[in-house]
């Protein structure tokens, strides 16, 4: 009993030793720096609102003026004049389901192209082909297909999704050991159980990359689609709000942007963590 009082004790004060080495660590890397960040940006955005003040309002001004969008994030004054919340959650909800039908498509494809050589010799031109085309190109023949702008815009995103995601899933399908199949096959495991028992759980990191990568363009082009196309959603405000030169809510809806598109980084690596039982550790 004595004994392991004296290792709780050890413990408890090796645990504080430690702590107390590491917390100003932390406190550096977690805290100081990314506010030191921060500051430098809104430093050089001062400065440059400084030099061209007739255009660009200073970090102060664009804060006063924003205030309202800020308070009053989901307020309804009418046909067209919603707060900067329901705008947000319009284009979230557009990415969402073209992210989403992206996905469903391109996972088993990319599963097909990366098990079967044929497959991978007759989507891999087209692959290569259709993925550098901007996916603004689309947006025309999208227009022309629905003749309605919330169906062209989910098909643009849906379309982005798709490359990221096929390429990562076939690479990491390929990537699976060689030794795995061939113990699987001694063993005469169903093909179907050989994907879901060795294949899935192997490519699943390849597999989150591909989705977190397809995700992040698609929240980048939903802004220039609603620029294009109009309607309700936070690409649509920004160029609305620059129509009018008020580049204090142009400032505000970047801010909006850069901070969503870090959240659903952070909810797809999160769920990404809780699929693989691997924590991401970024270097």
């Amino acid at each position: 009993m004595i004994l392991q009082l004296n290792l709780a004790a050890i413990a408890a004060v090796a645990s504080q030793a430690v702590w107390k080495k590491t917390k100003p660590i932390i406190l550096r890397d977690v805290v100081l720096l990314p506010i030191l960040g921060f500051l430098g940006i809104i430093l050089l955005w001062w400065v440059v609102a400084l030099i061209n003040h007739e255009l660009m309002p200073t970090p102060p001004e664009a804060f006063v003026a924003n205030l309202d969008y800020i308070l009053h994030p989901f307020y309804q004054r009418g046909p067209g004049n919603l707060g900067i919340g329901w705008l947000l959650i319009a284009s979230l909800r557009r990415v969402l389901i073209g992210f989403s039908l992206g996905a469903v498509v391109a996972i088993p494809l990319g599963f097909l192209i990366g098990m079967s050589r044929p497959a991978m010799l007759a989507f891999n031109p087209i692959i290569q082909i259709f993925k550098p085309v901007s996916p603004l190109a689309w947006l025309p023949i999208a227009l022309a297909i629905f003749n309605l702008a919330e169906p062209s815009a989910i098909f643009v995103i849906f379309i982005t999704s798709l490359w990221p995601t096929i390429i990562n899933t076939a690479l990491g399908v390929a990537s699976v050991p060689k030794d795995y199949i061939d113990v699987a096959q001694v063993l005469e495991i169903p093909h179907w159980r050989r994907i879901i028992k060795i294949i899935w759980p192997a490519s699943l990191p390849y597999i989150f990359t591909g989705l977190r990568i397809s995700l992040g363009i698609a929240w980048l082009v939903i802004v220039a689609v609603e620029m294009l196309t109009g309607g309700v959603g936070i690409g649509f405000f920004v160029w609305d709000e620059w129509s009018r030169l008020n580049l204090s809510s142009v400032f505000l809806a970047v801010f909006v942007i850069g901070l969503t598109g870090l959240i659903l980084d952070f909810a797809v690596s999160k769920l990404q963590e809780l699929a693989t039982h691997r924590p991401i550790t970024s270097k």
